[in-house]
C-alpha cells in the first residue's frame, strides 16, 4: 500500500500555463468571430484596441490598424505570444537570432537574421520569449484588425530603433506606461 500526501487546492486547481500552441487557437478562434471583429471601433489615425480575456490567464487583444501603420521594433520580454489577422493584411519583419535580454544597448546584426512575413487575413503565428519584431499595415486604404495573446501577461515591452543592420534600445515600458 503506498501512501501519497494530499496536493495542496491551489495547486490543484491551477490550470497549466497556456502554451504557444494553445495561445494561436485561441487567437484563431477569436479571429474567425465576424462580430466580434466588426465590433471594434477604427480611428482613421491612429490603432485601436480591446483587451480580451485570454485562456488560462494570459493577455489578449484585439487591435484595429489603420493604413499605413505599425507597431515599430520591439520585443515582448518573457513572454510567448501568438497573433492572427483577422481582417486586412499585416507584415510581419522579424529577426531570426536570440539576442542578449539585458545589459546592452547597442547590437550589430549579423547577415541573414532577416525574416518577413505577410498575413492575410486568417493567416497568423506563434512566438517564443524575447522575440524581436516589427508589425505594419502597408495598406494605403484599408484597415486591418488582429487579435494577440501573451503569457505571461506582458511584464515589459522594449522598443528598439533599427538603422541598417544597428539595432539600439530606445525604452523600456511597463504595464503601468500603458493605462
Amino acid at each position: 500500500m503506498s501512501v501519497s500526501s494530499p496536493v495542496p487546492s491551489s495547486t490543484a486547481s491551477r490550470a497549466p500555463a497556456p502554451t504557444k500552441a494553445d495561445l494561436l487557437g485561441f487567437v484563431r478562434r477569436v479571429a474567425a468571430d465576424a462580430g466580434l471583429i466588426a465590433s471594434l471601433p477604427l480611428d482613421p489615425e491612429g490603432r485601436t484596441w480591446v483587451r480580451l480575456a485570454g485562456p488560462g490567464g494570459s493577455e489578449a487583444w484585439l487591435i484595429g490598424w489603420p493604413p499605413g501603420t505599425g507597431t515599430g521594433w520591439h520585443d515582448h520580454a518573457d513572454s510567448v505570444g501568438a497573433f492572427v489577422t483577422a481582417a486586412g493584411e499585416l507584415r510581419e519583419n522579424a529577426l531570426a537570432a536570440r539576442l542578449p535580454t539585458d545589459g546592452w544597448k547597442t547590437l550589430e546584426l549579423t547577415d541573414g537574421v532577416d525574416r518577413e512575413r505577410r498575413l492575410p487575413a486568417g493567416e497568423g503565428r506563434a512566438f517564443g520569449r524575447h522575440h524581436v519584431h516589427e508589425v505594419l499595415n502597408e495598406s494605403p486604404d484599408r484597415h486591418a484588425v488582429s487579435v494577440h495573446a501573451y503569457y505571461p501577461p506582458l511584464p515589459r515591452i522594449r522598443r528598439y530603433s533599427r538603422t541598417g543592420q544597428v539595432l539600439r534600445l530606445e525604452e523600456v515600458e511597463r504595464p503601468e506606461d500603458w493605462q
